[in-house]
């Protein structure tokens, strides 16, 4: 039995496990992380569609098979490349506080914060969905097919019924607890646990789409769907109202822009702290040859764990709402800020003196005061997928309910869950992401597009929280300074560290390099965990081809299109 990063699988169901997982193309690629919704996107591509449009029909598909990581009830950023005018923005579709927050919302009566399983399946924690807004806008801007036709796979898969994978079925086990009495009884029907093989019809989802095909994505702010989610957020205690649903509002955001060894990278901008962290942790790690270093060397581990301290202790200090609060990005990538950050590194132990720095000094700005919060948030899951069309267009989306699923509240009678992204504001107040009216919490999605000669040349991105930022990064690492192809970057394990001495790490590190890790003052978890699910699209114009790659974590797929497959 060969150890897969997901799960333990025999060589002939790893066989078709990476024969499912990656793909070659010449003319077009989708990967996500369920072959539902693989095999919806890919139809798209072959009808003519572009990679906005299969990127829709994408996240509708997905609400139906991974209920737990994403839906229409959530958030998401969407990287939109359009290779005519040579030009990335991000429909950045997060969540907005309603009016109702306020800085105090998750303390008690004592002051004291609130559990965190507790405020984060109240009413209260659900922020407003801006997913559907962020596919809305930008199908008017890119799209090519009529919003109905990219729902309606979506709705065959919801009315016919979907088999439940070992993903599911695992959320299930492990987070039941997250769920409300609605989505208790539809998940767990006559009490039992839904298993692996069982098939899963959703009827109410596939209404609710209906809902959406007829009268567009309006419905969901201003209509019949809108007031569906207020009835069931006032019984679970929430303060969301009608209007604010209706006065939701999206940006369209430039992507924060670095460079790595030769290549220029794109990714996501503020109020996700995700793409300033990743390019500040591959500037420090630029200053170092990583390519002298096997892959699963203590040296490797010790500086990417190092470069993971620094940026996290600037990400928790300095990131939040740029709508809200000036933010020091330009000093947090400045040259002669990463090499005050690069001094801490030593080769000789962890460093005990990390804390975040003074960007401020590399620019103009007001800083805000910076207060320390609990360490009590649990592991959030989200989902990632991505595609290149025939005209060179890249789409690669990062969307989330934020925790597994999301704050357990199921919309009555219509068949989605609302998220909890709420608790991404501190809990805390008096810093720079506390609650307020209007204002959307710190996030870690990194949608991601490296360029070569001003072309693109890899797209990427993962779930999993702060994870997210070391998935994507290491990654990165993998393809560039180890040469891997993109499926072994993918699957080389990886480890994650925040600014504290605890080294997340998943199997197959090795274990000669974590004593020496630990000899230096590290502590690794009891038992290895799995980190992120990166799916990516490698593209080589030298010869003509696309090469996709889905994460073995999740039962994801890739499929590739060529000219001949695409429909006139």
């Amino acid at each position: 039995m060969g150890y897969r990063r997901g799960k333990s699988l025999s060589n002939d169901m790893e066989k078709q496990s990476h024969e499912r997982e990656t793909a070659v193309g010449t003319v077009g690629m989708v990967v996500s992380p369920h072959s539902v919704a693989t095999d919806i996107g890919e139809k798209i591509l072959r009808e003519g569609g572009n990679a906005v449009d299969a990127a829709a029909a994408i996240q509708f598909a997905l609400n139906v098979v991974e209920p737990m990581m994403t839906g229409i009830g959530g958030s998401g950023f969407l990287m939109v490349y359009d290779n005519k005018k040579k030009d990335v923005k991000i429909y950045d579709g997060h969540t907005r506080a309603p009016k109702g927050v306020h800085p105090e919302m998750f303390l008690d009566d004592s002051g004291e914060v609130i559990d965190f399983r507790k405020r984060s399946t109240h009413g209260s924690a659900v922020g407003i969905p801006g997913i559907l807004k962020a596919f809305d806008t930008a199908l008017e801007e890119h799209g090519s097919k009529p919003l109905a036709d990219l729902i309606q796979p979506a709705i065959e898969a919801a009315e016919s019924g979907v088999e439940v994978n070992w993903v599911l079925e695992e959320a299930l086990q492990n987070f039941h607890y997250r769920l409300g009495e609605e989505a208790k009884a539809f998940y767990f029907p006559e009490g039992k646990t839904l298993k692996e093989g069982d098939r899963l019809v959703k009827d109410h989802l596939a209404q609710t789409f209906r809902i959406l095909q007829k009268e567009g994505i309006s419905s969901f702010y201003e209509g019949e769907i809108a007031e569906a989610i207020i009835k069931s957020l006032k019984e679970e205690g929430g303060f969301m109202t009608l209007e604010d649903l209706k006065n939701y509002r999206l940006t369209i955001d430039e992507a924060i822009w670095g460079e790595y060894k030769g290549y220029k990278i794109a990714s996501s901008a503020p109020p996700s702290a995700g793409g300033v962290t990743v390019i500040q942790i591959l500037k420090i790690l630029e200053k170092f040859d990583l390519s002298q270093y096997d892959p699963k060397s203590w040296e490797k581990y010790y500086l990417i764990t190092e470069a993971m301290r620094l940026a996290f202790a600037d990400k928790v200090a300095y990131s939040g709402d740029p709508e809200f609060s000036d933010l020091p990005i330009e000093g947090l990538l400045h040259d002669d800020y990463i090499a005050e950050r690069v001094k801490f590194i030593n080769f000789k132990r962890r460093n005990d003196a990390i804390d975040f720095g003074n960007p401020w000094k590399y620019q103009e700005g007001e800083p805000k005061q910076i207060i320390r919060q609990p360490d009590d948030l649990e592991k959030s899951e989200t989902t990632h997928f991505t595609v290149v069309d025939q005209w060179g267009n890249i789409a690669a989306c990062t969307s989330t309910v934020e925790h597994p699923f999301g704050s357990g509240i199921m919309v009555k009678g219509y068949g989605f869950l609302l998220n909890n992204e709420l608790t991404d504001f501190d809990a805390n107040p008096g810093g720079i992401n506390e609650p307020k009216p209007d204002k959307r919490p710190v996030s870690c999605k990194s949608p991601t597009i490296l360029f070569k000669d001003d072309q693109p040349v890899l797209t990427l991105g993962s779930p999993g929280g702060p994870t997210i930022i070391g998935s994507v990064f290491q990654t990165i690492v993998n393809v560039i300074d180890h040469n891997m192809n993109l499926k072994e970057a993918i699957e080389e394990p990886r480890i994650f560290a925040t600014t504290g001495p605890l080294i997340e790490w998943e199997p197959g590190i090795s274990m000669e390099s974590k004593g020496e890790m630990e000899s230096m003052g590290y502590e690794f978890g009891d038992k290895p965990s799995r980190i992120g699910n990166v799916q990516a699209i490698q593209i080589d114009r030298e010869k003509g081809r696309l090469f996709g790659a889905a994460d073995s974590s999740r039962e994801g797929k890739a499929a590739g299109i060529t000219e001949e497959q695409i429909k006139s």
